[in-house]
């Protein structure tokens, strides 16, 4: 085994891209092993491609199936040669989601009882299990509590990336899935709310209302994390064009037009280049104040 193994939790094709595709990037491109496990296919979103809108849910059903082939690129661009879908590609269908009175996302009235908001806690943990006893991850990034913005997937994956982590370390349990370990470090994705409040500002100082028409710097939707509350700034500036290719080739879900890209100038790269993380377990190995540079500080070579 490499020195350094990190294992990303997710729940749809693209969302690894989006929050995580630099760090991705960059600890591959140094010599770690990185794994993704990603949690449904994705089959609930949007077809944001005229010619491919017959693979929708409503239609043919096929977008998962597509998606399957965006996540491929996207990794072979990122450079991530290992990833997985939990329990087998399929297992788990993406549940939707709809907005609440409070703009956040929740879980649709009509969600199908085999979707991955619906899935058996122990099952989708125990699958999850299976990958952390064989590659033994120093690190795991997953979601926060709430998803980042509610959605029941995201809330999902948390739930199971929590309870799989704790199970994985107990020798008794399920002693056949493999040898017991305990991950030291799990992070939450976050994103800088200083920096998205910039961004937002810089926009409307140049003129333009209508990237992320309606967001409001002084009103941030929840993903945004205060600054005092962030562990970790992975600096992933060397691989900013990667991830954003990475992003395109997620294009049933990436509009070419989209504020994403938008934003691609040199202030958008800076913000797209650099990834926070808040710290749920473990030692941070930065000074009291100060936030780490690397996800394996203090636990390398573990």
């Amino acid at each position: 085994m490499t020195d350094r193994r990190l294992l990303l939790v997710h729940a749809h094709p693209d969302d690894e891209t989006i929050g995580n595709g630099a760090t991705m990037a960059k600890y591959v491109a140094e010599g770690a092993a990185v794994t993704l496990v990603t949690c449904t296919l994705g089959e609930l979103g949007e077809v944001l491609v005229p010619d491919l809108e017959h693979l929708a849910a409503h239609r043919d059903d096929g977008l998962g199936q597509h998606r399957i082939g965006e996540l491929d690129k996207a990794m072979e661009i990122l450079g991530v040669t290992d990833h997985r879908f939990l329990g087998g590609a399929g297992r788990y269908r993406d549940s939707g989601m709809i907005y609440a009175d409070d703009g956040s996302a929740t879980v649709p009235p009509d969600v199908s009882d085999d979707s991955f908001w619906r899935a058996d806690l122990l099952e989708a943990s125990t699958h999850l299990v299976e990958v952390i006893r064989e590659v033994r991850p120093q690190v795991l990034v997953t979601y926060d509590d709430f998803g980042g913005y509610g959605h029941p997937d995201h809330v999902q994956a948390h739930r199971v990336a929590h309870y799989a982590s704790s199970l994985a370390a107990v020798s008794s349990f399920r002693s056949e899935l493999g040898e017991a370990w305990d991950i030291p470090k799990i992070y939450w994705s976050a994103m800088s709310a200083s920096r998205m409040r910039a961004g937002l500002r810089a926009l409307r100082d140049a003129g333009d209302t209508t990237t992320f028409e309606g967001m409001d710097p002084d009103a941030l939707p929840p993903m945004a994390v205060e600054d005092a509350d962030l562990s970790a700034e992975i600096d992933g500036a060397a691989y900013v064009d990667k991830k954003l290719d990475a992003m395109r080739a997620h294009a049933t879900q990436i509009a070419a037009d989209s504020p994403f890209f938008a934003l691609s100038g040199s202030f958008g790269n800076q913000i797209w280049a650099t990834e926070h993380y808040r710290l749920a377990r473990g030692v941070s190995s930065a000074a009291d104040g100060e936030l780490e540079s690397d996800l394996f500080g203090g636990v390398a070579g573990h």
